[in-house]
């Protein structure tokens, strides 16, 4: 009986496979024909004969299939031979024998611990040293333009400033912006009895610094207890990470903080939150994936008023200015907020990707219409050479930039120092 079963499921697995192939021809038939056919009718648009018309489709799939089965083995050759023509892996170099094998296994063991003790810690990086580090890709295509441009200058002509807007538009400083700039900067070198390349310089310096400055504001804290941090963005743009960071560096000066993950949507969200948490000693307070935002808004700020927390920071799902249910569940986070803490929220923070360039400008502008930005977080300035957007983002908006993210660390993101920031981007490297 068993023998019986194995044969018959032997029959029915060739059985299986013959109709496979037997289908597998029956439709390369049909191509063929149609192939034909085809071919048939354009030879009889070429006036070729019709006693010759199936003769020649017959001999053009031959050719064609002789041509392909030719052009695979050369295919296949070429690589065999490329792989043969490479040198062989050099062979490991023979390692002496250790002389300290044979003394004994105390030795041994004691060697790794004596040459740890000779390591030095790593010296701390200042401030200005991460800032200038994250700002190195601007400024390498920014001031290095700009230095060849005024070293070459006698004079700031018309084509001194035609090449200044380019260099600047270059950068991402916009168009609105450069042109505030350059307007400053040539009003002020008029007034220069004579130029040279650090004047020109020191000029132009002083302009983007003066245009940061008008909108430079650092978060005041301590207004309001507790402090409500609504963090906002689309997609992709570090807001958890950056909330994260915020939660640690803000734990790290002594203030009680409350994280809450508004961002239901995401468990994957919720979870990193978590892990931040943990790592600061920061309570997080979440609901399951697809529950109401604004119920976790609502635990939030009863968990921050009854921790008597310092900082409430509130992640939210990424959206985008035109999906009208989620401006307007952003509308209701509002409202629950300012219901349960007065004023609250008390900063509405805009996480943008500084390597969008001008469409982080264009997001800034839509948001602030949508929902009343008061803030920016500009993360990923170290990925990019365009780095004049954090001068735009004030110049154009009135928007101050809160915090600038320079690099992968928690402490690579700190609060926008204007000064800080145009001294690292002008320094000479």
């Amino acid at each position: 009986m068993q023998w019986s079963e194995l044969m018959d499921s032997v029959y029915q697995s060739w059985r299986s496979v013959g109709e496979f192939f037997s289908g597998l021809m029956a439709q390369l038939v049909v191509l063929v024909q149609q192939a034909v056919s085809w071919l048939v009718a354009v030879y009889a648009q070429w006036g070729v004969p019709v006693e010759k018309q199936l003769l020649a489709a017959y001999a053009t799939l031959y050719l064609g299939a002789t041509l392909l089965v030719l052009f695979l083995v050369w295919r296949l050759v070429r690589r065999r031979r490329r792989k043969s023509l490479q040198p062989p892996a050099p062979e490991p170099a023979e390692v002496a024998p250790d002389a300290s094998v044979g003394q004994g296994r105390e030795e041994a063991v004691e060697a790794p611990s004596r040459a740890a003790t000779v390591e030095a810690p790593p010296e701390p990086v200042s401030l200005y040293d991460r800032m200038r580090s994250g700002l190195s890709k601007t400024s390498s295509a920014l001031i290095g333009r700009i230095d060849s441009l005024f070293t070459g200058a006698s004079t700031v002509n018309q084509d001194v400033i035609e090449e200044l807007e380019e260099i600047l538009i270059t950068a991402d400083f916009g168009m609105k912006t450069t042109q505030m700039l350059v307007d400053g900067f040539q009003q002020r070198a008029k007034e220069l009895k004579e130029t040279d390349a650090d004047q020109l310089r020191d000029l132009l310096k002083d302009e983007i610094r003066r245009l940061l400055d008008v909108n430079a504001e650092p978060l005041a804290l301590d207004r309001h207890s507790p402090f409500v941090l609504m963090v906002i963005g689309v997609n992709g743009v570090g807001k958890t990470t950056t909330i994260g960071k915020l939660a640690q560096q803000f734990s790290s000066q002594g203030k009680k903080v409350v994280l809450g993950a508004a961002d239901t949507f995401r468990a994957a969200a919720a979870d990193q939150l978590e892990v931040w948490g943990e790592r600061s000693g920061v309570k997080v307070i979440r609901h399951d994936e697809g529950a109401d935002p604004a119920a976790v808004a609502f635990d939030a700020a009863k968990a921050a008023v009854a921790r008597n927390a310092d900082i409430l920071i509130l992640d939210t799902a990424g959206r985008l200015h035109t999906k009208v249910n989620l401006m307007e569940e952003m509308k209701k986070l509002y409202r629950v907020l300012g219901r349960e803490i007065g004023d609250a929220p008390h900063e509405t923070l805009l996480v943008l990707d500084a390597t969008t360039g001008q469409n982080a400008l264009v997001q800034a502008r839509l948001f602030k219409e949508a929902v009343g930005v008061t803030g920016i977080a500009l993360t990923k300035l170290d990925g990019t050479a365009k780095g004049g957007m954090a001068v735009a983002i004030g110049a154009e908006l009135g928007l101050p930039v809160r915090f600038v993210g320079v690099g992968e660390g928690i402490e690579d993101l700190r609060p926008f120092d204007p000064q800080m920031f145009v001294d690292a981007l002008f320094e000479k490297r």
